[in-house]
C-alpha cells in the first residue's frame, strides 16, 4: 500500500470522506495511520536515536528527558531489590557511567617542557623610591638581584609576527638610610573557584606576556579554536611549547580583566535610545541555560544566565527608558516602549502559507506579504493613505482568523493582536528598526561557538566568556582596534592598574 505524502492531505475534505465507501475508507485511514506514524518518528529523532548532531536537539525536550531519566534512577533505586510486587525479575536500565572530569588523572605520567628558554634580551626593574623613608633611589644604589623570570611575547610589524624571549630581572636596592628596598611583579585581582587546585591570580609574573596572551585569547574566543589547536597551532607555526593549562589560564586572564569593563559598558546601555535584546540557549555542563546579547550603537553586552526577567533586569536596569527592539518573549512585554521584530513575525507567516493548513496557508501568504509592504512603505517614505491601508487590511486579516478552527492560525492572528501597539512602533518612529537584526547578528559567532564546544563547564567560564565576547564585539562596533587595547586591558589588569576604557569612535554600520 502506498504512503500517503504530506501534500495528500490537504485533499483530503469532509465531502470527500462522506462519498467513500468502506472499503476505499478503510485503506485510506490505514495510509493516514502509517503517515502519522512515520511523522511522528521522525519529530522523535534527535541526537542519541540518529546521525543528528547533539546541538540540533531541542533545549527543552532534552532537560524534560535528563529529569525523566533522573526520575526513573531514583525509582528504581526506591524498589528494595532486584523482584518487583509479584516477585518476577525487574529489568534495571544500565547506568551510564558519570562522566570524568577534566584533566589529567591522579598518578598519570606527566609532560615537562622539552624546549630549552633561550632569552633574546634582558628587562630590569628597579625599586624607584625607599619603602621606608621614601627617599628616591638611584641605579647606584642597586644591591642584587633578587628574582627574574622568563617571558614570551609577541611582536607585531609590518606582515609579520615573531615570538621573542626576554628575561625579567627584578633588584634590591639599598638606600642611604640603610633599608633594603626589593622591587617585586605586581599583583591584579584574582578569582577563585571551588575544587580548583590553584586559584587564578592577574600577575606580571607569568611565562606569557600580554601580546603573546591576547594572541592565544583571539585564537580561542573569536576564531573558536580549541585548547588543543591553539597548542598545535603555536608549536607548528611558532615553534613555541606551551602546556593546555597556559594557554587556558592566557584565555582566562582576558576574561577576568574584561569583567570591569563590562560594568561600564552596562552604564552605557542603560543611557541608549535603542535597544535590541535577544537570547539563545547555552549550556553550562549540561544544564540549560541562557546566553542574553543586548547592543546598542556603540556597546554590546553579554551575559549567561536563567531566562528569567532578573538577568535582563541587571543587564538593562529597572528604569531604561530607551526603545527595545526585540521578539515576543513575554520578559520584555511589560516595556512601554516596544518594536516587535517583524522578522520573527513574518518568519511565522511563511511557514503558515508553505504549511499544510487548507484556509490557513492563504491567511500566512497575505500576513507575510503586508508585513514586507509595510517594511517597505516605511522605508521609502510613502504617503500616510497607503500605510494606512496597509495597517487597516493587515489588522482586519487577524481579526478575521483570531478564532479560526486551526490552532497555529489562530495563534498567529492573536499574536499580532495582542502585541499590535508593538508591532507597528516604526510607522510613527522611523528611526525604529523594524526587525532585530542588529542582535541576531551579534549572537552568530555565540551561537557557532556553542555548537563547537557544547558551552561551558563552571559559573567563572561562563562569566568569562561572555565579558571577553562584550568587549570584542563593543571594540569591532566601534572601529577599535580590538587586540591592541586587549593587550593594554590584560598588562593594566596584571599590574593591578584601573582598567583602560574603550576608546569611543564611530560605529561600523
Amino acid at each position: 500500500m502506498p504512503m500517503l505524502k504530506p501534500d495528500d492531505l490537504t485533499e483530503i475534505t469532509p465531502d470527500l470522506v462522506r462519498d467513500l465507501n468502506r472499503e476505499t475508507l478503510e485503506r485510506l485511514a490505514l495510509q493516514v495511520v502509517d503517515l502519522a506514524l512515520h511523522l511522528a518518528n521522525r519529530l522523535n529523532l534527535n541526537s542519541s536515536t540518529s546521525s543528528c548532531p547533539a546541538s540540533s536537539d531541542d533545549p527543552y525536550r532534552r532537560q524534560a528527558a535528563r529529569a525523566k531519566a533522573k526520575t526513573d534512577k531514583e525509582r528504581d533505586r526506591g524498589d528494595g531489590g532486584d523482584e518487583g510486587p509479584s516477585g518476577a525479575a525487574t529489568v534495571v536500565p544500565l547506568e551510564k557511567p558519570p562522566a570524568k572530569p577534566p584533566g589529567k588523572r591522579p598518578g598519570m605520567a606527566g609532560h615537562w617542557r622539552s624546549q630549552p628558554i633561550v632569552a633574546t634580551g634582558e628587562v630590569d626593574h628597579a625599586p624607584v623610591h625607599c619603602a621606608l623613608c621614601g627617599q628616591a633611589l638611584e641605579m647606584v644604589d642597586r644591591h642584587h638581584v633578587d628574582s627574574a623570570h622568563h617571558v614570551y611575547d609577541l611582536e607585531r610589524g609590518d606582515m609579520a609576527l615573531s615570538v621573542v624571549c626576554r628575561k625579567h630581572r627584578y633588584f634590591a636596592a639599598r638606600c642611604a638610610c640603610g633599608h633594603e628596598t626589593v622591587a617585586r611583579p605586581a599583583e591584579g585581582k584574582g578569582s577563585t573557584s571551588e575544587g580548583r587546585k590553584r586559584d587564578l591570580v592577574l600577575t606580571e609574573r607569568s611565562l606569557v606576556g600580554p601580546m603573546l596572551a591576547t594572541f592565544i585569547a583571539a585564537l580561542a574566543k573569536r576564531f573558536r579554536h580549541s585548547r588543543a589547536k591553539v597548542q598545535e597551532f603555536l608549536r607548528d607555526w611558532r615553534g613555541l611549547e606551551l602546556s593546555v593549562a597556559t594557554i587556558n589560564r592566557c584565555v582566562h586572564e582576558f576574561g577576568l580583566a574584561s569583567e570591569p569593563v563590562v560594568e561600564d559598558l552596562i552604564t552605557e546601555l542603560q543611557q541608549a535610545e535603542v535597544l535590541h535584546l535577544d537570547e539563545t540557549p547555552w549550556y553550562q555542563t549540561g544544564v540549560l541555560l541562557w546566553l542574553w546579547v543586548a547592543t546598542s550603537r556603540t556597546v554590546v553586552v553579554f551575559r549567561i544566565g536563567s531566562r528569567s526577567k532578573g538577568d535582563l533586569v541587571a543587564m538593562i536596569g529597572e528604569g531604561f527608558l530607551g526603545w527595545l527592539v526585540s521578539d515576543g518573549y513575554r520578559a520584555y512585554r511589560d516595556h512601554p516602549r516596544r518594536q516587535r521584530c517583524l522578522a520573527h513575525l513574518i518568519r511565522k507567516a511563511v511557514a503558515l502559507a508553505t504549511g499544510f493548513y487548507r484556509n490557513g496557508s492563504q491567511f500566512g501568504g497575505e500576513v507575510a506579504r503586508d508585513l514586507r509592504a509595510l517594511i517597505k512603505a516605511v522605508a521609502d517614505g510613502a504617503d500616510g493613505e497607503r500605510v494606512k491601508r496597509l495597517i487597516s487590511r493587515l489588522k482586519w486579516g487577524c481579526q478575521c482568523h483570531q478564532y479560526e478552527t486551526e490552532e497555529k492560525v489562530r495563534a498567529l492572528a492573536r499574536e499580532i493582536l495582542n502585541d499590535w501597539d508593538a508591532v507597528i512602533a516604526f510607522v510613527n518612529n522611523p528611526n525604529l528598526p523594524p526587525t532585530n537584526n542588529d542582535a541576531e547578528r551579534a549572537l552568530r559567532h555565540a551561537v557557532i561557538a556553542r555548537r563547537l564546544s557544547f558551552g561551558t563547564r563552571t559559573d567563572e567560564g561562563s562569566r568569562f566568556y561572555a565579558a571577553g565576547l562584550s568587549v570584542i564585539e563593543t571594540c569591532r562596533k566601534r572601529g577599535v582596534d580590538v587586540w591592541n587595547y586587549v593587550r593594554d586591558l590584560i598588562t593594566a589588569a596584571r599590574a593591578g592598574l584601573p582598567h583602560p576604557p574603550i576608546p569611543t569612535a564611530v560605529p561600523v554600520s
